[in-house]
Protein backbone atom coordinates (compact mmCIF):
# COMPACT_ATOMS: atom_id res chain seq x y z
CA UNK A 1 0.00 0.00 0.00
CA UNK A 2 0.95 3.12 -1.10
CA UNK A 3 2.10 6.55 1.72
CA UNK A 4 1.99 9.95 0.38
CA UNK A 5 4.94 11.73 2.06
CA UNK A 6 2.69 13.58 4.20
CA UNK A 7 1.15 10.53 5.52
CA UNK A 8 4.09 9.73 8.16
CA UNK A 9 3.96 11.43 11.16
CA UNK A 10 7.55 12.12 13.06
CA UNK A 11 6.54 8.75 14.97
CA UNK A 12 6.16 7.09 12.55
CA UNK A 13 9.24 8.06 10.90
CA UNK A 14 11.08 7.57 14.23
CA UNK A 15 9.40 4.01 14.06
CA UNK A 16 10.57 3.15 10.53
CA UNK A 17 14.20 4.15 11.60
CA UNK A 18 14.81 1.84 14.08
CA UNK A 19 13.20 -1.12 12.80
CA UNK A 20 15.28 -0.58 9.61
CA UNK A 21 18.42 -0.30 11.95
CA UNK A 22 17.58 -3.28 14.35
CA UNK A 23 15.69 -5.26 11.73
CA UNK A 24 13.44 -6.98 14.73
CA UNK A 25 11.93 -5.31 17.45
CA UNK A 26 8.50 -5.30 19.70
CA UNK A 27 6.99 -2.31 20.10
CA UNK A 28 7.64 -1.74 24.12
CA UNK A 29 11.21 -2.48 23.03
CA UNK A 30 11.33 0.65 20.22
CA UNK A 31 9.69 2.83 23.54
CA UNK A 32 12.64 1.95 25.43
CA UNK A 33 15.27 2.99 23.18
CA UNK A 34 14.13 5.86 21.64
CA UNK A 35 13.53 7.01 25.29
CA UNK A 36 17.14 5.98 26.18
CA UNK A 37 18.16 7.97 22.99
CA UNK A 38 16.25 10.82 23.83
CA UNK A 39 14.66 11.14 20.57
CA UNK A 40 10.98 11.82 22.48
CA UNK A 41 12.60 15.30 21.56
CA UNK A 42 11.01 14.82 18.12
CA UNK A 43 7.66 13.22 18.73
CA UNK A 44 5.52 12.19 21.87
CA UNK A 45 6.63 9.09 22.86
CA UNK A 46 4.45 6.71 25.06
CA UNK A 47 3.23 3.38 24.47
CA UNK A 48 -0.45 3.92 23.75
CA UNK A 49 0.57 6.37 20.41
CA UNK A 50 3.80 3.79 19.46
CA UNK A 51 1.50 1.01 19.85
CA UNK A 52 -1.21 2.94 17.25
CA UNK A 53 1.97 4.08 15.26
CA UNK A 54 2.60 0.42 15.08
CA UNK A 55 -0.73 -0.75 13.92
CA UNK A 56 -1.21 1.95 11.44
CA UNK A 57 2.15 1.17 9.69
CA UNK A 58 1.30 -2.77 9.65
CA UNK A 59 -2.39 -1.51 8.36
CA UNK A 60 -0.37 0.49 5.42
CA UNK A 61 2.04 -2.16 4.61
CA UNK A 62 5.00 -0.55 5.84
CA UNK A 63 6.23 -2.92 8.37
CA UNK A 64 4.90 -6.67 8.94
CA UNK A 65 5.35 -8.98 11.48
CA UNK A 66 8.27 -10.91 11.74
CA UNK A 67 7.76 -13.21 14.63
CA UNK A 68 5.96 -14.74 17.52
CA UNK A 69 8.18 -14.97 20.53
CA UNK A 70 7.17 -16.46 23.64
CA UNK A 71 9.08 -17.42 26.77
CA UNK A 72 7.80 -19.24 29.50
CA UNK A 73 4.76 -17.76 31.11
CA UNK A 74 5.50 -14.34 29.73
CA UNK A 75 2.91 -13.22 27.20
CA UNK A 76 3.44 -13.14 23.75
CA UNK A 77 5.86 -10.98 22.05
CA UNK A 78 5.37 -9.62 18.50
CA UNK A 79 8.05 -8.31 16.19
CA UNK A 80 8.21 -6.20 13.73
CA UNK A 81 10.25 -5.20 10.78
CA UNK A 82 10.03 -3.10 7.37
CA UNK A 83 9.46 -4.03 4.21
CA UNK A 84 10.58 -2.75 1.25
CA UNK A 85 7.83 -0.33 1.11
CA UNK A 86 8.60 1.09 4.53
CA UNK A 87 11.83 1.82 4.22
CA UNK A 88 11.12 3.57 1.06
CA UNK A 89 8.56 5.63 2.31
CA UNK A 90 10.51 6.48 5.35
CA UNK A 91 13.59 7.99 3.17
CA UNK A 92 10.88 9.69 1.00
CA UNK A 93 9.58 11.71 3.65
CA UNK A 94 12.97 12.43 5.40
CA UNK A 95 14.12 13.89 1.80
CA UNK A 96 10.71 15.67 1.47
CA UNK A 97 11.38 17.29 5.36
CA UNK A 98 14.77 18.56 4.36
CA UNK A 99 13.59 20.09 1.14
CA UNK A 100 10.12 21.90 2.45
CA UNK A 101 10.23 24.90 3.79
CA UNK A 102 6.71 24.45 4.58
CA UNK A 103 5.20 26.75 6.74
CA UNK A 104 5.00 25.97 11.01
CA UNK A 105 3.27 27.49 13.65
CA UNK A 106 5.37 28.13 16.68
CA UNK A 107 3.82 29.67 19.49
CA UNK A 108 5.95 31.87 20.00
CA UNK A 109 5.60 33.48 16.87
CA UNK A 110 2.21 34.06 17.28
CA UNK A 111 2.67 34.64 22.16
CA UNK A 112 4.64 38.26 20.46
CA UNK A 113 2.67 38.92 17.54
CA UNK A 114 -0.60 38.88 20.85
CA UNK A 115 2.06 40.54 22.75
CA UNK A 116 0.21 43.94 23.28
CA UNK A 117 -2.76 42.49 24.18
CA UNK A 118 -1.22 42.01 27.88
CA UNK A 119 -0.09 44.69 30.05
CA UNK A 120 4.07 45.65 30.40
CA UNK A 121 4.66 44.32 33.71
CA UNK A 122 2.81 41.26 32.73
CA UNK A 123 4.99 40.47 29.20
CA UNK A 124 8.25 41.27 31.19
CA UNK A 125 7.19 38.59 33.81
CA UNK A 126 6.13 35.81 31.16
CA UNK A 127 9.54 36.58 29.10
CA UNK A 128 11.28 36.28 32.10
CA UNK A 129 9.92 32.93 32.91
CA UNK A 130 10.45 31.57 28.93
CA UNK A 131 14.04 32.88 28.78
CA UNK A 132 14.98 30.94 31.90
CA UNK A 133 13.56 28.16 30.45
CA UNK A 134 15.11 28.56 27.11
CA UNK A 135 18.73 29.39 28.56
CA UNK A 136 18.57 25.97 30.79
CA UNK A 137 17.18 24.19 27.39
CA UNK A 138 20.52 25.83 25.78
CA UNK A 139 22.66 24.90 28.27
CA UNK A 140 21.35 21.08 28.53
CA UNK A 141 21.79 20.77 24.89
CA UNK A 142 25.26 22.47 24.61
CA UNK A 143 26.52 20.02 27.11
CA UNK A 144 25.01 16.83 24.99
CA UNK A 145 26.54 18.04 22.35
CA UNK A 146 30.05 18.35 23.54
CA UNK A 147 29.65 14.67 25.63
CA UNK A 148 28.57 13.05 22.40
CA UNK A 149 31.58 14.99 20.43
CA UNK A 150 33.74 14.40 23.44
CA UNK A 151 32.76 10.78 23.12
CA UNK A 152 33.95 10.41 19.26
CA UNK A 153 30.40 9.68 18.62
CA UNK A 154 29.77 10.77 14.60
CA UNK A 155 28.02 14.35 14.62
CA UNK A 156 25.88 12.98 11.91
CA UNK A 157 23.87 11.22 13.89
CA UNK A 158 22.56 14.15 16.39
CA UNK A 159 22.93 16.67 13.58
CA UNK A 160 19.26 18.07 15.19
CA UNK A 161 21.48 19.30 18.16
CA UNK A 162 23.18 21.92 15.95
CA UNK A 163 19.89 23.69 14.59
CA UNK A 164 18.72 23.20 17.82
CA UNK A 165 21.32 25.46 19.46
CA UNK A 166 22.06 28.03 16.82
CA UNK A 167 17.93 28.60 16.80
CA UNK A 168 18.08 29.07 20.41
CA UNK A 169 20.98 31.27 20.56
CA UNK A 170 19.16 33.49 18.19
CA UNK A 171 15.83 33.65 19.90
CA UNK A 172 17.03 34.40 23.24
CA UNK A 173 18.89 37.13 21.54
CA UNK A 174 15.78 38.70 19.92
CA UNK A 175 13.75 38.26 23.34
CA UNK A 176 16.54 39.86 25.43
CA UNK A 177 16.63 42.83 23.41
CA UNK A 178 12.76 42.86 23.35
CA UNK A 179 13.31 42.82 27.46
CA UNK A 180 15.47 45.68 27.24
CA UNK A 181 13.61 48.15 25.04
CA UNK A 182 10.66 47.05 26.98
CA UNK A 183 12.02 47.32 30.55
CA UNK A 184 13.49 51.14 29.55
CA UNK A 185 10.58 52.21 27.65
CA UNK A 186 12.46 52.56 24.44
CA UNK A 187 9.38 50.63 23.10
CA UNK A 188 5.84 52.11 23.94
CA UNK A 189 3.32 49.97 25.00
CA UNK A 190 -0.81 49.65 25.64
CA UNK A 191 -0.80 50.62 29.05
CA UNK A 192 1.51 53.48 28.67
CA UNK A 193 -0.53 56.95 29.78
CA UNK A 194 0.04 58.41 26.19
CA UNK A 195 -0.52 55.60 24.47
CA UNK A 196 -3.41 56.11 22.06
CA UNK A 197 -4.10 52.45 20.48
CA UNK A 198 -6.20 54.69 17.12
CA UNK A 199 -3.04 56.49 15.89
CA UNK A 200 -0.59 53.99 16.15
CA UNK A 201 -3.36 51.35 14.19
CA UNK A 202 -4.11 54.04 11.70
CA UNK A 203 -0.36 54.03 11.09
CA UNK A 204 -0.34 50.90 10.81
CA UNK A 205 -2.43 50.17 8.45
CA UNK A 206 -2.72 53.85 6.61
CA UNK A 207 -3.06 52.57 2.86
CA UNK A 208 -0.88 54.56 0.32
CA UNK A 209 -1.66 58.34 -0.23
CA UNK A 210 -4.47 58.35 -2.90
CA UNK A 211 -4.07 62.19 -3.67
CA UNK A 212 -0.83 61.58 -5.36
CA UNK A 213 -1.57 60.48 -8.97
CA UNK A 214 -0.28 56.44 -10.04
CA UNK A 215 2.89 56.66 -12.76
CA UNK A 216 0.58 55.04 -15.00
CA UNK A 217 -2.20 58.01 -14.63
CA UNK A 218 0.26 61.00 -15.25
CA UNK A 219 -0.73 62.38 -18.65
CA UNK A 220 1.32 61.18 -21.36
CA UNK A 221 3.51 64.11 -23.08
CA UNK A 222 2.27 65.87 -25.92
CA UNK A 223 3.84 65.24 -28.99
CA UNK A 224 5.53 68.83 -30.66
CA UNK A 225 5.31 67.10 -33.38
CA UNK A 226 1.61 66.92 -33.92
CA UNK A 227 -0.24 70.95 -34.39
Amino acid sequence: MECSRGGLNPLSVLVLGLLNERSRMHPYEMVQTLIARHEDRFANVRPGSLYHAVDRLTEMGLIRVADVERQGNRPERTLYETTDAGVAAMTDRVAGMLASSKQEYPELFLAVAQAHELDRRTVLEMLAQRLDAMRSELDDITGARHTLLAAGKPELFYLDLGVRITTLTAQIGWLEELVEAMSTGAMVWTDDPDFRAGDLRAQNERAPDSSSPHPHDQPAPRDSTKG
